[in-house]
């Protein structure tokens, strides 16, 4: 249990023990700044410990912001500051020199918790100060400034204020105004009955399971029921979050299940539908990796710009300048927001099309759509990329040379490599790119004109690590990469011809993009990328590439069926251990997605 000390002399009428006794904390009481030092050193080295001046006058709410989210080593407000075990002798050295001081009468005891927050940023600490808005937290110097904090208090509602920071402060259009409206309640309904997050994003993926089973029967009813729980389960994935905010839940194992369901819950569903237009006569197996394929690519165009310039310096892009006043504008904003089809927007359509439609017809829609949503976004940030004046980091190069997913063969002919002229990486991704996938879409099935592609893009892969990737358009050079493999799967797969190698290839697609979003969020923790043998174990992408083609070149149409598919489950195997070993140790970083809806 953490501990709270309260220090000074407890105002009478005061419910300040009680409001912390309610978010779980054991209260202390010290009279000075000795005193605080003796009960701090008796408080157990693994607890989270506040200190709170006993004058102190606000909202509940305003002391759960403060003193438990769990994300921070430290954290204050007026009045309070809390540390977790990892700063605790930061606050303790705080602590011991205010004892000295207050023994030699040389520091005021009713100023002692602001001189100990004072001392955590002196001491090189980060202290995490959230913003309050309308919430009051204060300690007024005396009874008739406590009156006027007090009446402050009363005059806002800090539950309402509570529900309403539970919502993602940038969402899209439906989520916003069809899904929010309501699901802060569910949230707060499932925070009072002691259910997690986890186990709230647990039964979202289960019901789009159960969504993509339905899918998957070919029947009306079956659609119609697999549109309905797809629905009910994007209810459900905007709950978590908001019952995250809400109770401020966060852990490391909510972060790796939030960042991965989201995408298993999806692409299962296409797989669902596909079986589901099979049963029926469709075979739209193509339209569902395709999908799946466009979808990724998308995310890796996000990522890979986002982190690009996230700590990007003097940027003065008129293209940004330009998106950021239309952003002031309320109409564009919502129109900009529903065009680039988030997620909320994305599954609603899928949801009513399934329902109403055809597999094929929800597949087409879903490709038109994402086509132009990608092009939108893809030829902004292009654009924005051309425009600005900024210095990349090396933080930041080292990032996409990390999303760039390169094996062993891309390093070990980088050593020949040195003397070659260093043309833009960017432009060679999409030049080795376009020669591989034209040569397995163009050539029948069993020629060794794919292998030729596949060899010159793996001769061509080394441009990616040659030099830092600091140029204006190097974040395309992992979408390129990604592109170039997945869609070399998918032409190889469909011109076999045969029934149950697209299923193959599909899954051989999905297991390599978990990898590659596992990629993004330990990126995005500052937790670097998977083990370096891990990438080399699976091959990198320029290896697997270069082996689907062997494969399809060597093989006959059923025995590619096997292939694929047993290298679909070795490599979701290597990935899924691993992943799980990282995002469940004590190591990994609590990622939360706060940013633009994907």
């Amino acid at each position: 249990m953490p501990t709270a000390i309260l220090t000074g002399q407890p105002v009478p009428g005061s419910s300040l023990d009680g409001d912390l006794r309610s978010l779980g904390f054991d209260v202390r009481l010290a009279s000075d700044a000795g005193e605080t030092e003796t009960l701090l050193a008796a408080v157990p080295a693994n607890e989270r410990v506040a200190v709170v001046d006993a004058r102190f006058v606000g909202h509940v709410h305003a002391l759960r912001l403060g003193l438990t989210d769990p994300r921070f080593a430290a954290s204050a407000l007026p009045g309070a500051v809390c540390v977790q075990p990892e700063a605790r002798r930061a606050l303790t050295r705080a602590v011991t020199r205010e004892s000295v001081a207050a023994g030699n009468a040389a520091a005021a005891p009713e100023d002692l918790v602001e001189r100990l927050g004072e001392a955590l940023d002196e001491d090189g600490l980060t202290v995490y100060r959230p913003e309050l808005g309308t919430l009051v937290a204060a300690v007024p110097a005396d009874p008739q400034e406590r009156n006027g904090v007090r009446q402050s208090v009363l005059a806002v509602d800090d539950e309402a204020v509570r529900l309403r920071s539970a919502v993602k402060a940038r969402d899209g259009f439906f989520t916003t105004y069809c899904i929010s409206p309501y699901s802060r309640y569910i949230a707060r309904w499932c925070a009072r009955r002691g259910l997690t997050p986890n186990q709230v994003t647990t039964a979202s993926l289960i019901t789009a399971l159960i969504a993509a089973g339905c899918a998957a029967t070919g029947t009306r009813a079956g659609f119609v029921a697999a549109g309905l729980l797809l629905l009910f389960s994007f209810v459900l994935d905007c709950t978590d979050g908001q019952l995250a905010r809400y109770s401020l839940q966060y852990s490391t194992l909510g972060a790796w299940l939030d960042a991965t369901f989201d995408r298993a819950k999806e692409y299962a569903y296409y797989a669902g539908l596909a079986l589901g237009a099979a049963r029926g006569g469709d075979d739209v197996w193509a339209l569902a990796l395709g999908a799946m394929i466009l979808q990724t690519c998308r995310h890796v165009v996000d990522f890979s710009f986002n982190e690009a310039n996230h700590d990007a310096t003097a940027n003065t892009s008129p293209t940004a300048a330009l998106s950021d006043k239309l952003d002031s504008v309320g109409w564009t904003v919502w129109v900009r927001r529903m065009i680039v089809l988030p997620i909320g927007e994305r599954w609603a359509m899928i949801a009513v099309l399934t329902a109403l439609t055809t597999p094929r017809i929800t597949f087409y829609a879903l490709l038109a759509g994402c086509a132009f949503a990608a092009t939108y976004t893809t030829a902004g940030r292009v654009l924005r990329s051309l425009t600005r004046k900024a210095g990349r980091t090396d933080r930041a190069a080292g990032a996409l040379v990390d999303l760039t997913d390169s094996g062993a063969l891309a390093e070990y002919l980088t050593r020949f490599a040195g003397r070659l002229p260093r043309t833009a990486p960017a432009v060679v991704a999409l030049v080795a790119g376009a020669v591989v996938v034209t040569c397995a879409a163009l050539a029948p099935y069993g020629g060794w004109l794919p292998v030729l592609g596949a060899v010159v893009y793996v001769l061509l892969s080394p441009a990616a690590l040659l030099r830092p990737l600091k140029g204006a358009l190097d974040w395309l050079v992992p979408p390129f990469y990604r592109a170039a493999e997945y869609l070399t799967v998918l032409a190889l797969a469909v011109n076999a011809g045969m029934n149950g190698v697209l299923p193959a290839a599909f899954g051989l697609v999905a297991a390599v993009a978990y990898h590659h979003y596992d990629t993004v969020y330990r990126i995005r923790g500052n937790a670097g990328a998977p083990p370096h043998w891990l990438v080399r174990a699976i091959g990198g992408h320029e290896g697997r590439t270069l082996l689907v083609t062997v494969l399809a070149a060597l093989l006959t149409a059923a025995q590619f069926k096997v292939a694929l598919t047993a290298l679909a489950v070795a490599v979701a195997l290597l990935v899924l251990i691993e992943s799980i070993r990282f995002w469940v140790s004590s190591g990994a970083p609590a990622v939360h997605d706060e940013g633009e809806p994907a």
